[in-house]
């Protein structure tokens, strides 16, 4: 009988951050799979935990994962963890779980921190649709590329930026994205926990004001709106065809895209209109 692989979500920060199921999987699996078995350990031991650890990370996920595939299907059980939050988002992972799933094997769930969804909560911007794009391309060249691809979103954009980076993105945002509203979360959870709300200016101008920033960064900005002239028409074409390509009707796509985008009722009716062939 195949065991089951557990996707275990651990502490971003306080190590009090963590579920009494998530304690109780990683006391009774056969092994811990993690990216750092000394951060991990740090943790078992806070717990008591004894559970042997092998090490699996983006460098030898291929490898590994044929080899807890094997444990698996021997009836071993599997918990899979990361350095900190859920493993799989912007983490290794996803590899095993393809596999485990393709051989038949039962993956379960044990939900519990997200740098991204714990900043987004406290962001103070729209939480009703959001994208999330993990970490972004370091050169400013790729970053200016990729901002432009993205700009038109309606949704919060969510991403990841190491301290060192983050002045730097911040400037290219405002060139590309224009000076909305954001949110800056760091040291999420710790000791030193910080959000800086306001435009892209002013947090800009409050971290200027700093010789270093510590800690991994979590940026929340606000979708492209008509109050900040980002929605166009191209954009919300794009969105009325997704929306039709679901199966959503005229009249429940016109109120769907122009409530998350800001965008003109009337106008985004008479696309509509010329995109479900009825003009």
């Amino acid at each position: 009988m195949s065991g089951r692989l557990y996707i275990v979500s651990t502490p971003i920060g306080n190590l009090e951050d963590i579920t009494l199921r998530a304690l109780k999987i990683l006391k009774e699996a056969d092994v811990v799979a993690c990216e750092d078995t000394r951060t991990t350990r740090k943790l078992l031991s806070r717990y008591a935990i004894e559970t042997p650890l092998v090490s699996y990370h983006e460098h030898n996920e291929i490898e590994k994962s044929k080899e807890l595939l094997s444990l698996l299907r021997e009836g071993r059980s599997v918990a899979l963890v990361s350095d900190a939050g859920t493993p799989c988002i912007s983490d290794p992972g996803y590899r095993l779980v393809k596999l485990a799933s393709g051989h038949g094997i039962e993956v379960l769930s044990i939900p519990g921190p997200s740098a991204s969804v714990s900043a987004l909560s406290v962001s103070g911007l729209p939480t009703s649709s959001f994208a999330f794009f993990g970490f972004l391309p370091r050169t400013r060249k790729h970053l200016t590329d990729y901002l432009s691809r993205i700009k038109n979103y309606p949704e919060t954009l969510v991403f990841y930026e190491s301290p060192n980076r983050v002045t730097k993105t911040l400037r290219i945002m405002i060139e590309v994205l224009g000076d909305r509203d954001i949110s800056v979360s760091r040291e999420m959870t710790k000791l030193y926990e910080e959000t800086l709300r306001g435009k892209v200016s002013d947090v800009l101008e409050t971290l200027g004001k700093r010789d270093k920033i510590k800690g991994e960064v979590t940026i929340v900005v606000e979708g492209a709106s008509a109050g900040n002239g980002e929605a166009t028409e191209e954009s919300i074409d794009e969105l009325l065809i997704s929306h039709k390509k679901s199966g959503l009707s005229l009249k429940d796509a016109v109120k769907k895209v122009s409530g998350e985008s800001g965008y003109s009722k009337s106008k985004t009716y008479k696309r509509a209109l010329v995109i479900w062939g009825q003009r």
